[in-house]
């Protein structure tokens, strides 16, 4: 995923906005748009547990 800050004028205000691929995100301030993005890192790096598939089909 390419995650990118940068200042965006919007109706004479100047915003932040996070772009994540093909989406994007406005903040007020470019400390908002940086705490957005480095929570998202983390939560992406984080580990994530996968359903033990056998358990997974007795459940279903």
């Amino acid at each position: 995923m390419n995650i990118l800050v940068q200042p965006h004028a919007q109706g004479g205000a100047c915003l932040w906005q996070v772009s994540l691929d093909q989406h994007c995100v406005s903040f007020r301030s470019e400390e908002e748009a940086r705490q957005f993005v480095a929570k998202l890192e983390a939560r992406l790096r984080a580990p994530h547990k996968l359903p033990d598939l056998p358990a997974y089909r007795q459940a279903s």
